[in-house]
C-alpha cells in the first residue's frame, strides 16, 4: 500500500502554495476520476490537496453579460441551474449526457475539465502507453482501438478526451479562469487543451502549479437551435464514440447568421475548426450544406482499424446535430 498524506487548502493561495512546496501532489475535490486512477496504480501523488473548502461554490452573473461557473460547483448543480438551463442548454444538455447522476452530484466544473482519458492501455499498467509513461509506446495504434482518435492524432498517442461538459464549453467558446503564484489569468478553452505531438502526457496548457477556479461562458450561448448528440453503446453511463455540439443562430428565413460545431470522442481535445463555421454563414440551413460542413471537418480523418467506422459515423452525426439544432425551436 502506498503512503499518502493529505491536507486541506484554507483558500485558493493556499492550494497554490501547497502545490508549489510538496512534491508530487495532487488536488482532489470530488474525487470521481483522480480516486480511479489511484486504485490501479496509474497516479500516484505522494499527498493529496483537499480544495472543497477554497470557495468557487457559486454561479454567478457578472456586469457585462457573461455568467461564471465556479470551478467547485458540481456538475448537477451547474447542469440544473437556472441561468445554464435558460441561457446555455446546449451545456446543460451535454452535461446531463455525462456519467451518472450519483457522480455528477459528485463531480466538480474544474475537476471535470481535468480528467484524464478513458483509453484501455492508459488504464493497464501492464501495457506501454506514452500518455502514462512517456516513451513506452502507444499500444492502442496496433491494438483495439474502437474508441480512439481519428483527428489530430500522432504516432506518440491516439486516445481522446473523455469530457462532454469540455466539448459544449468549446462550441461556446468558453473561457477557463484560473490562479498561480502571485497572479491570475484566463484561457480561451480552444487554447487550454493540447493536441498529443511529442508530448502526450501534457493534456493542456495549465501550470503545475495553478488550479482552475472558474469558467466563463459569453452572453451569446445559442439558446434557441442548439443540439447536444451523443453516439455511445449503452444509453448512460458510457463515453462517447462520437458527439457533437451544434449552436446555430438563424435569421427568420433560416439562413445561417453564426455557427458553432465542436466534436468529441474523435480527438485528444475538443474538435473545433472555426474556418469551417465561418463558411456556413450566410447559407440555408438544409442538409446538402451540412454534408458538406460534415466533410470538411473530418478532413484527414484517420482510422486505425477498429476504428474506421468512426469517420463515417462523425460525419452523420455532424449532419443530424445540425438538424436537430434548426429544429430545436420547434421542440422546445
Amino acid at each position: 500500500m502506498n503512503r499518502i498524506t493529505y491536507s486541506r487548502a484554507q483558500d485558493v493561495d493556499d492550494a497554490v502554495h501547497q502545490l508549489g512546496i510538496i512534491n508530487n501532489a495532487k488536488l482532489i475535490a470530488g474525487g470521481t476520476n483522480l480516486l480511479d486512477l489511484m486504485k490501479i496504480n496509474v497516479m500516484q501523488p505522494d499527498h493529496l490537496i483537499d480544495v472543497n473548502h477554497i470557495g468557487f461554490n457559486t454561479i454567478t452573473a457578472e456586469a457585462n453579460g457573461w455568467l461564471n461557473l465556479g470551478a467547485m460547483v458540481t456538475n448537477a448543480d451547474t447542469a440544473y441551474h437556472e441561468a445554464v438551463v435558460r441561457q446555455y442548454p446546449l451545456l446543460s444538455e451535454a452535461m446531463l449526457s455525462a456519467a451518472s447522476a450519483q457522480l455528477r452530484n459528485m463531480a466538480t466544473n474544474g475537476g471535470n475539465l481535468m480528467q484524464r482519458t478513458r483509453c484501455y492501455y492508459f488504464y493497464d499498467t501492464a501495457m506501454p502507453c506514452n500518455k502514462r509513461k512517456p516513451g513506452s509506446g502507444c499500444a492502442a495504434i496496433d491494438g483495439f482501438n474502437r474508441m480512439h482518435a481519428i483527428l489530430g492524432n500522432s504516432a506518440q498517442c491516439i486516445a481522446v478526451h473523455p469530457s462532454d461538459m469540455a466539448v459544449a464549453l468549446t462550441a461556446l467558446d468558453a473561457v477557463v479562469c484560473v490562479s498561480g503564484p502571485g497572479s491570475a489569468r484566463e484561457i480561451p478553452i480552444t487554447s487550454f487543451y493540447r493536441l498529443p505531438g511529442e508530448d502526450p502526457h501534457i493534456d493542456n496548457n495549465l501550470g503545475p502549479d495553478e488550479i482552475i477556479t472558474g469558467i466563463k461562458l459569453p452572453p451569446s450561448g445559442f439558446s434557441k437551435h442548439y443540439s447536444y448528440l451523443k453516439l455511445r453503446d449503452r444509453p448512460s453511463y458510457a463515453f462517447a464514440l462520437v458527439s457533437v455540439a451544434a449552436a446555430l443562430e438563424l435569421d427568420t428565413n433560416h439562413k445561417i447568421l453564426k455557427a458553432r460545431i465542436a466534436l468529441g470522442g474523435v480527438a485528444h481535445k475538443p474538435w473545433r475548426m472555426p474556418e469551417v463555421e465561418v463558411r456556413l454563414e450566410g447559407k440555408l440551413a438544409a442538409a446538402d450544406i451540412f454534408r458538406e460542413t460534415a466533410e470538411m471537418l473530418l478532413e484527414g480523418a484517420q482510422g486505425y482499424g477498429h476504428n474506421n467506422f468512426k469517420i463515417e459515423l462523425a460525419k452523420r452525426a455532424i449532419v443530424r446535430a445540425l438538424e436537430q439544432a434548426v429544429n430545436k425551436q420547434a421542440e422546445s
